[in-house]
């Protein structure tokens, strides 16, 4: 796997491997950087043309790629990934987008449809407050208080966080090493994000959203509930919901071979049909 030279994608420390195919483009969700796709990427390097890399704040980018006006929004995040695409990208992409990530590329399809063929949520959710009859999974003060604690313990909220979202609690060393990957991010930074990600409500942008989109979704996801993920997928004009057979929030972690399948199955059928 080579990086690229150019200024903007090396800040963000992209990475190409594979084949000259199409590119798949794969987007870590918060908390975490591109090496969350280690055990995936093997699987498609034969056929694909794939690219990762980190987001601003986040694993190996360079702190100048962050800025705290930019990235106090998701819409700075797609802007990112829209620069990105222009600067690496020769054709139309995959992008596949695990949890916030499932949103920030649905800003930058929505913005820049001709940049992207198709787009894989893995756990998305457009509001994950509780609003009326809308389910999102948490309720404001429950919101404010876990983030509360962010600012007053960051080890004890990535660990809180990290056994929250991995679940699968037979096998506590995936919730360690999700804990550790959390804890090696700024705390200042990781803190903004955190509401920037857990209080944006993108719902009203989803009937914007036209690129075909395929939504994976998990068993007992407390971050992503079904209700989320069914909203997304019941707003999107062309999108499909498929169930994958895993437990938890992350299943490039817990469960890569039947992420590995689901993909593979949903680059072959990328639209849902009517």
């Amino acid at each position: 796997m080579k990086a690229s030279n150019s200024s903007f994608v090396s800040r963000h420390k992209a990475k190409i491997s594979g084949s000259n195919g199409p590119t798949l483009l794969f987007a870590h969700g918060f908390g975490c950087d591109q090496s969350v796709w280690r055990s995936i990427l093997p699987s498609f390097e034969e056929q694909y043309r794939v690219v990762v890399f980190d987001h601003a704040g986040a694993g190996g980018s360079d702190r100048s790629a962050y800025d705290s006006y930019r990235h106090s929004s998701l819409a700075g995040y797609a802007e990112d990934v829209i620069a990105l695409c222009e600067e690496l990208m020769s054709d139309r992409v995959v992008m596949i987008g695990h949890s916030v990530s499932s949103m920030i590329g649905a800003l930058a399809a929505i913005q820049r449809p001709d940049l992207f063929s198709h787009l894989l949520m893995i756990g998305p959710s457009a509001c994950y407050v509780n609003d009326g009859d809308y389910l999102g999974g948490f309720d404001r003060p429950e919101l404010e208080q876990f983030l509360d604690l962010l600012e007053a313990n960051f080890q004890g909220w990535g660990t809180a966080l990290a056994m929250l979202s991995m679940g699968n609690r037979e096998r506590p060393e995936l919730a360690d090493a999700l804990r550790d990957r959390i804890c090696r991010t700024d705390p200042v930074i990781a803190g903004v994000f955190a509401r920037v990600t857990f209080f944006s409500d993108l719902r009203a942008d989803l009937p914007l959203l036209m690129t075909p989109t395929t939504i994976l979704q998990c068993r007992d996801d407390p971050i992503s509930p079904e209700a989320a993920t069914a909203f997304v997928n019941a707003n999107v004009r062309d999108s499909r919901l498929v169930q994958v057979n895993a437990s938890g929030h992350c299943p490039h972690i817990s469960h890569p071979d039947e992420l590995i399948q689901a993909v593979r199955l949903a680059l072959e059928i990328p639209a849902k049909v009517d």
